[in-house]
């Protein structure tokens, strides 16, 4: 039985800082490399992290959990469901007993802290210490008494509500046959992280279930020895993340800091795994109870180049690594070609996803001895799209034609945008993979391979030589989204394609500049003044005829596409690819412009307003709003959308000239 109103208005609090009541700083923080004191982490962060957690007087479980490793008010909000207190799992006889259903007694130990006995029989019992401490919170479980032999299993388990925010973990590692081993962040977007490890045991166990359909996120960890008389000491202690070295606005970095880690979020095991509409544990993927994407990949993985090690042994490039291996391994057809998602299949940006993360991989981690393993693979990858150049002029056409009125569901278009009829000679899907084959040239002459990088040194050379002649519109003066195979333009005055081929180079600077000052003109002219929001897929109305058909979000009824205007994908804004105007301005010269958009975004994410936790219903999540902010979405919480944070590191000179190194090195090959 869950507990009462009366016996929850009981309960109490347990802080961290000493006594009293509710939530309290912690006098410590953490960075990637451990625990500091209180007022070198002061000085270091500028923040005193503070969590939360109420216990009940009456029965064994945690019935409120939250932090707030930023010093903030977020602790006030439960990141527990309902009704759904955090409690021990007990097996006897094959029968599990939640800890909040045995007998019972509690002590007070001094100090904050407390101590659930748990009565499994005259003579044994569970041991259950919950004690605060100035930089962390310790949990210890041990089972004593003759009988405590009969105990089969033990798990803690931590029901987190994905409505309020979709808590995850990112693990040291996961395991071949499932599940994963702490150390492990527990992450929980726009609450901060915290370390959850147990020193004794390396590897303890831990498994990460949900239900799309329920919003529900379930961690168990596994405690096989309590039986046996182990003692498991669990400790929670917050995660700050040092700034990427060589940035040096350190002031700029405690502004992203807190939601850094919103674009990585492992799934959890939901849904029937012998369909597709469902996920294993582990994959980077929309939200935690949300779709692995392959095309969306490289958001992630970009953004993990800068900051690789998250927490003491725990890299989120292996997440990448595994991510990337899952999706080669796993949904790859014999034909080369990556599934989007699902089952759904020719997304164009699907291949060059995978290829830019496994850039963004090597970089990071230098691990050559993976590459070498896997580079034949993404060869064949690269082999898919070079056989979609079909009139060879060096542009790679989608399946799709893009011609009106062609995108029937249930087809999707060629790239992320799919309600939107993108197909042929597509801007977006070329621009990356434009990238993907820089990318791969220089992972190429990494390994000594000097003719396969010559070839893709070529490839990426033939489609830069054709991509502004096929897409530039001289009646608006910037690039249109994409050219139908009937020889159409679908011009709808982008900032997301023009800003990703002036960011990438296959716009010249000087030309760059031009299409920008027009785009922001037009900004003006069709009274777009929301930088806060992010920008628009498009300026203008999108026709009926280039949108999914017969109904999806933003479908519209006229042909003008007026009546659904800034709903979705007609004109809608998904902020992550804002990332790619604000670059542009730093290509051309003009970083001040750039920032301007960029300070706008980052007010806006202190106050949380870019996801409203897992929505999974048309119109009501904020992972896409209209001009005015109002939901447009349906995830409510889309990793993708945090992606526009990493102008604050891109907008240093540095660090710019290292990611966009393949857009202009020649590296000389080498072993």
């Amino acid at each position: 039985m869950r507990a009462s109103k009366n016996e929850i208005d009981r309960r109490s609090f347990l802080q961290l800082a000493g006594a009293g009541l509710g939530a309290a700083a912690l006098g410590a923080a953490t960075n990637s490399f451990g625990l500091e004191k209180g007022e070198e982490s002061r000085a270091a962060f500028g923040v005193e992290p503070t969590l939360r957690i109420e216990t009940d007087t009456r029965h064994a479980w945690i019935s409120f959990l939250s932090w707030d490793t930023e010093g903030g008010d977020r602790a006030q909000t439960n990141l527990l469901r309902a009704n759904s207190p955090l409690a021990l799992r007990v097996r006897i006889g094959g029968k599990w007993s939640e800890s909040g259903n045995l007998q019972t007694r509690k002590e007070d130990i001094g100090e904050g802290g407390m101590c659930y006995r748990l009565a499994l029989s005259t003579d044994a019992e569970i041991r259950w210490t919950i004690q605060p401490s100035p930089s962390q919170l310790t949990m210890t479980i041990v089972g004593r008494g003759g009988r405590v032999g009969e105990v089969e299993a033990v798990e803690m388990h931590f029901p987190f509500d994905p409505q309020v925010t979709p808590t995850t973990i990112l693990p040291q590692t996961w395991s071949e046959e499932g599940g994963a081993k702490l150390p492990a962040v527990l992450s929980s977007p726009d609450f901060g992280q915290m370390l959850l490890r147990d020193q004794s045991h390396p590897g303890l166990r831990a498994r990460l279930e949900g239900s799309r359909e329920e919003h529900t996120v379930d961690l168990f960890l596994e405690l096989p020895g309590v039986g046996t008389g182990e003692t498991y000491t669990l400790t929670l202690a917050p995660v700050l993340l040092s700034p990427p070295e060589g940035l040096t606005d350190k002031d700029l970095w405690r502004k992203v800091r807190r939601g850094w880690f919103n674009t990585w979020q492992p799934s959890s095991r939901w849904g029937d795994q012998s369909r597709s509409f469902s996920a294993p544990e582990g994959i980077l993927s929309n939200n935690v109870i949300s779709d692995p994407v392959s095309f969306a990949l490289q958001f992630y993985a970009d953004q993990a180049l800068w900051t690789p090690e998250i927490a003491p042994g725990i890299s989120i490039m292996t997440q990448v690594r595994r991510s990337i291996d899952w999706w080669l391994e796993h949904r790859m057809d014999p034909t080369g070609e990556v599934i989007g998602y699902w089952d759904y299949r020719h997304f164009l940006d699907a291949n060059p996803g995978i290829l830019i993360s496994v850039w963004d991989y090597v970089e990071a981690t230098g691990d050559r001895v993976w590459l070498r393993e896997r580079i034949e693979r993404l060869e064949f990858l690269s082999a898919f799209l070079e056989r979609r150049d079909v009139d060879n002029d060096g542009m790679v056409e989608a399946t799709q034609s893009g011609n009106d009125n062609t995108l029937i569901a249930p087809a999707r278009s060629c790239c992320w945008w799919d309600a939107l009829n993108c197909g042929h000679k597509d801007g977006y899907t070329n621009a990356l993979i434009y990238r993907a084959w820089r990318c791969l040239a220089e992972l190429e002459g990494q390994l000594g391979r000097v003719q396969q990088q010559t070839h893709f040194t070529e490839l990426a050379d033939r489609l830069k030589a054709v991509y502004f002649k096929t897409l530039y519109n001289p009646a608006t003066g910037w690039l249109a989204w994409w050219k139908s195979a009937d020889g159409k333009l679908h011009d709808y005055a982008t900032p997301i394609v023009n800003g990703m081929a002036i960011e990438y180079g296959l716009v010249e600077p000087d030309e760059g500049r031009k299409i920008l000052a027009r785009l922001w003109k037009k900004m003006q002219q069709v009274s777009f003044n929301r930088l806060d929001l992010g920008l628009p897929c498009t300026l203008v109305p999108v026709r009926k005829a280039d949108y999914l058909q017969p109904g999806a979000i933003g479908m519209p009824s006229r042909e003008d596409g007026t009546d659904t205007f800034q709903s979705y994908m007609n004109g809608g804004i998904s902020a992550g690819h804002t990332l790619h105007f604000i670059m542009a301005h730093h290509i051309v010269g003009e970083p001040e412009k750039g920032d301007r958009i960029l300070k706008a975004m980052l007010d806006r994410q202190a106050r949380v307003r870019f996801q409203n936790g897992v929505q999974n219903k048309a119109n009501e999540g904020i992972d896409w709003t209209n001009w005015s902010g109002a939901p447009r979405g349906y995830e409510g919480y889309l990793a993708d959308v945090f992606a526009f944070m990493q102008a604050a590191v891109l907008r240093e000179p540095s660090l710019r000239a290292r990611y966009y190194r393949p857009f202009t090195a020649r590296l000389a090959a080498r072993s």
